[in-house]
C-alpha cells in the first residue's frame, strides 16, 4: 500500500530573501534581483555582468570552523535551510531525525567550485598546496547531501540529485517516492547553488546569458519576444517530507501534499529541449497523480529567458493543458539559481497557492507569438483560488521533471 506524503517544514535563501514573508514583501514589489555585478569586470571575454546574489541569508555563530571545515558556501545554505526546515516541521532534535527514519534527497550542479579550482591548481601548478581533508568534501557532487547528513547526524538513506537545473525538483520527487513506497517516513529535500563566476561562463559561451548589463532591472524577460538570455542566480531551498499519518499523529503543521511527479530524459540533445518528452514528463505527473490537467489551477513554469527553452516548454505545456491555464515564472524575479530554483521554486508556488495570489512574469511586455497558447500572468499578480498547482523544470543534459501540488 503506497503512502500519502506531505510537507511539514520549508526554508529557503533567495536572492528574494531567506524567510517567507520576506520573499513575499519583495514579491509583492514587482522588482527583479538582478545586479551589476562588479566582480565579473576582472573576466575579459566575459559578455555578462549580471548575477543575483542572496539577501539576509545569517550563518550561526554554532556555525564555527570546525562545524563548517567541510562547507563550501552551497553546503551552508543547504544544511542552515535544513536545519530551518526542521524546525519549522517542529523535527530538530526529534529522535527520527537520528534513528534511521529520516533520508536526505539533495542535490547541486556541482560542488563548490573553489575547491574544484584549488585541486586544478595542483595540476597546472605541479604544485600540491592549500588542499586538507575537508577539500574534497567541498568539491564532490553530493556535498550538500553529505553535510546535511553529517550536521544532522541522520542514518536513514541518502540520495544525490545532482542533475544541473532539475537537483530541486529531482530531489524532491525521490524524496517523494521513498516515502510513498515505504522507505523512510520523512525526507529533507531539495537542492542548491552558490554564485560562481565559471558557472556564469558556461552559460556566456553558449551565448544563453542577458546582456543588458545598463539595465538590470528590465531582465531576464521570459516569454517575451525581445528577451535576450538567462541572468545566474543562487540559493538553496529545502522542503521537509513526511508520511501523513505520521504528520498526522503528532498534529504537524502541513503545508501541502505532494501527489505527483513525473521525471524522463530527452536522449536526443546535451542542450537543446526536446519539446516532445518534456510534454511527456508533464503527463507522467499528472498520472501519477491520477489528475486531469483541467484540476491544475496554476503552472510555475521553468522559464528561464533563452528562445529554445521558452518555446519548447510552452508548447508542451499548451499541448498537455489544451487551455490557457496561469503560468508565470519565478526566474524573472531571481534569475536562474541553477540547482537550487527546483526547491526554491516549489516553495514559492506552494505559499501562492495556501495565499491564493500567484505573482506575475515580470519584464513580460511584449508575448513571444511563437510560444504556446497559454494564460501568462502579467502585472500585479493574480487572485486564484485552485487546489491543485504543477511546478516544472528541465536541465541540460535533457532531464525533464515536473512536481504537483496539492492544498490540504
Amino acid at each position: 500500500m503506497t503512502k500519502r506524503v506531505v510537507v511539514t517544514g520549508m526554508a529557503l535563501a533567495s536572492p528574494l530573501g531567506s524567510d517567507i514573508n520576506t520573499v513575499f514583501e519583495n514579491l509583492e514589489k514587482f522588482e527583479n534581483c538582478v545586479e551589476y555585478n562588479k566582480d565579473l569586470d576582472q573576466y575579459q571575454r566575459l559578455n555578462t555582468r549580471l548575477s543575483a546574489k542572496v539577501k539576509g541569508f545569517e550563518i550561526p555563530p554554532t556555525y564555527n570552523r570546525k562545524v563548517t571545515r567541510t562547507m563550501g558556501p552551497l553546503s551552508i545554505m543547504a544544511v542552515r535551510t535544513a536545519e530551518q526546515a526542521l524546525e519549522d516541521a517542529g523535527l530538530l532534535g526529534d529522535e527520527i531525525i537520528t534513528n534511521g527514519q529520516t533520508g536526505v534527497s539533495y542535490g547541486s550542479s556541482s560542488g563548490s567550485l573553489d575547491a574544484i579550482i584549488d585541486f586544478y591548481g595542483m595540476q597546472v601548478d605541479k604544485v600540491v598546496r592549500g588542499l586538507n581533508s575537508g577539500s574534497y568534501v567541498k568539491m564532490m557532487p553530493h556535498t550538500a547531501p553529505v553535510n546535511i547528513s553529517l550536521y544532522l547526524k541522520t542514518t536513514g538513506r541518502l540520495i544525490t540529485s545532482s542533475t544541473a537545473c532539475t537537483s530541486g525538483s529531482m530531489g524532491i520527487g525521490y524524496a517523494y517516492e521513498t516515502i510513498k513506497n515505504g522507505y523512510e517516513t520523512v525526507m529533507i529535500s531539495g537542492g542548491g547553488e552558490e554564485l560562481h563566476a565559471t558557472e556564469i561562463a558556461i552559460f556566456d559561451t553558449l551565448y544563453a546569458t542577458s546582456l543588458k548589463n545598463d539595465t538590470p532591472k528590465l531582465t531576464p524577460s521570459p516569454f517575451d519576444k525581445n528577451r535576450d538570455g538567462l541572468v545566474l542566480g543562487e540559493g538553496a531551498g529545502t522542503l521537509i517530507l513526511e508520511e501523513y499519518e505520521h504528520a498526522k499523529r503528532r498534529g504537524a503543521k502541513i503545508y501541502a501534499e505532494i501527489i505527483g511527479f513525473g521525471t524522463n530524459t530527452d536522449g536526443t540533445h546535451i542542450t537543446n529541449p526536446n519539446r516532445e518528452t518534456m510534454k511527456t514528463a508533464l503527463e507522467l505527473a499528472l498520472k501519477d497523480a491520477n489528475l486531469s490537467p483541467d484540476r491544475i489551477g496554476y503552472v510555475n513554469a521553468h522559464g528561464t529567458a533563452t528562445i529554445q527553452g521558452d518555446l519548447a516548454e510552452t508548447w508542451a505545456t499548451e499541448q498537455v493543458f489544451k487551455r490557457l491555464v496561469p503560468v508565470s515564472s519565478t526566474k524573472s524575479y531571481t534569475g536562474h539559481t541553477l540547482g537550487a530554483c527546483g526547491s526554491i521554486e516549489a516553495i514559492i508556488s506552494i505559499e501562492m497557492m495556501n495565499r491564493g495570489w500567484f505573482h506575475p512574469t515580470l519584464n513580460l511586455n511584449d508575448i513571444d507569438p511563437e510560444c504556446g497558447k497559454l494564460d501568462y500572468i502579467q502585472g500585479q499578480g493574480r487572485e486564484i483560488k485552485t487546489d491543485y498547482i504543477m511546478s516544472n523544470n528541465f536541465a541540460f543534459g535533457g532531464i525533464n521533471t515536473s512536481l504537483i501540488f496539492k492544498r490540504i
